[in-house]
């Protein structure tokens, strides 16, 4: 009986995916068949009955004569249900294939907090970086920070939730000395790729400076990576020269003069194989991620596997059902000879 109810429940014929989903139109259609009937009905001869005298005493049992007509109503209901042909999709994915071991390198050092990109480059990077992790999919991904020294924050995962949460927490001052170590920072990424067994391990390093901070020497570290088979991509990011920087105490735009060391980033990508990017805008950012998206690509295969029950055998009974049931009930004192 439970089952009987769960066919009719809303939640469960919702749930359904409809191969013919516009035969359900007809149910709609089913009132105006009894309606149809009954002015044909009021259209032929009319048979003369004499009641006696007096108010007609109500009967509710009269009622039962609509019974075959709602019996009926049902059966094709159901039958166009069944019409429809309400199925249910299982689907299954399976991965097959080699990912990349990447990791992100960004600068949070004071510079990164000047407004020549919007709302400034920190920000510009952050956001932009996460549509770079978005558009990944079966990767291991890793996120390091660096300013004065460098700390890693997320290691090797495809928990990009994770990743996220991490891009989200970057803010300028979250490592107290200040400074760009770049040289540090190729050397954590290094440790974090150097026992992969990716096909390609990959590190993108993002600054905005020159290397005045760390113990190593940048060079060194880009070829300490090379060793372990790891490519690195730089992005100089910014502009050079004078950039808006805050503001004054008399609220007048402040200006810095700051300077991108393009010649020792080159150096870094050439040394890993890599390749040197330079964004001095948003857009021109977005469209270097999108270049390494594009050179940095997983060999992974998806295989779907899709398994589709059908659903109609169990309105297609219950309308046979109900129809032989209504051609009982026609046999019977329910049916009304006046109408039929």
């Amino acid at each position: 009986m439970n089952d009987f109810f769960n066919l009719l429940r809303y939640t469960t014929l919702a749930g359904y995916q409809w191969q013919q989903p516009r035969l359900l139109l007809l149910i709609a259609a089913v009132p105006l068949l009894f309606g149809l009937r009954w002015l044909l009905a009021r259209r032929r001869a009319q048979v003369v009955v004499a009641f006696a005298p007096g108010p007609v005493r109500r009967d509710w049992a009269a009622v039962l004569r609509f019974v075959p007509d709602v019996v009926l109503a049902l059966a094709l209901s159901f039958a166009i249900v069944a019409l429809a042909r309400p199925q249910r999709t299982d689907e299954r994915v399976e991965q097959s294939g080699r990912g990349i071991d990447l990791v992100l390198a960004l600068d949070v050092s004071g510079s990164m907090e000047i407004e020549d990109l919007r709302p400034n480059r920190l920000e510009a990077a952050k956001r932009i970086a996460t549509d770079f992790v978005n558009s990944r999919a079966g990767d291991r991904l890793a996120l390091v920070a660096f300013a004065g020294e460098a700390y890693s924050l997320a290691p090797l995962t495809t928990d990009y939730d994770l990743l996220r949460e991490d891009l989200r927490s970057l803010r300028v001052g979250m490592i107290k000395e200040d400074g760009t170590a770049i040289g540090t920072a190729l050397g954590v990424a290094t440790n974090r790729l150097r026992e992969s067994t990716a096909r390609s391990r990959v590190c993108i390093l993002l600054s905005d400076g020159e290397n005045n901070a760390g113990s190593l020497d940048p060079l060194l570290a880009a070829q300490l990576a090379h060793a372990f088979g790891i490519r690195i991509y730089t992005i100089g990011l910014g502009k050079d020269g004078f950039v808006p920087y805050g503001q004054d105490s008399l609220g007048r735009t402040r200006y810095v003069n700051t300077r991108l060391d393009e010649t020792t980033m080159r150096q870094l990508a050439a040394a890993a194989d890599g390749r040197f990017f330079r964004a001095t805008d948003t857009g021109a950012l977005r469209e270097v991620f999108a270049q390494i998206n594009r050179l940095e690509k997983s060999e992974i295969k998806q295989l779907r596997f899709r398994n589709t029950k059908d659903f109609y055998r169990p309105y297609l009974w219950l309308s046979i059902a109900l129809w032989l049931l209504w051609l009982l009930l026609k046999s019977t004192f329910l049916s009304n000879p006046l109408e039929d």
